[in-house]
């Protein structure tokens, strides 16, 4: 079963280009950022979006501080119901 390189070199020359025998095709060894970096910047994006939503949804009396407060969780129902 040992080639001798040449041949090898050879019959690599026959095929198409992109078909070499040691490439991986498309494929990374590594992702691009760090998986820490990725993490975090997909829950800054996660929570802008979530952010968004309510501040879209929120009543017209509602200021925007009202929104980051129901965002967080720290609302009191003063915060959530509006002044008579």
């Amino acid at each position: 079963m040992n080639q001798n390189p040449e041949k090898v070199e050879a019959e690599a020359a026959k095929r198409a280009p992109g078909h070499g025998a040691t490439e991986v095709l498309h494929q990374r060894k590594s992702l691009p950022y760090n998986l820490s970096t990725m993490t975090l910047a997909g829950l800054a994006i996660t929570a802008a979006v979530g952010y968004f939503v309510l501040y879209v949804k929120k009543k017209p009396e509602a200021s925007a501080k009202d929104v980051a407060k129901v965002s967080v969780g720290v609302a009191n129902p003063q915060d959530t119901h509006p002044n008579k």
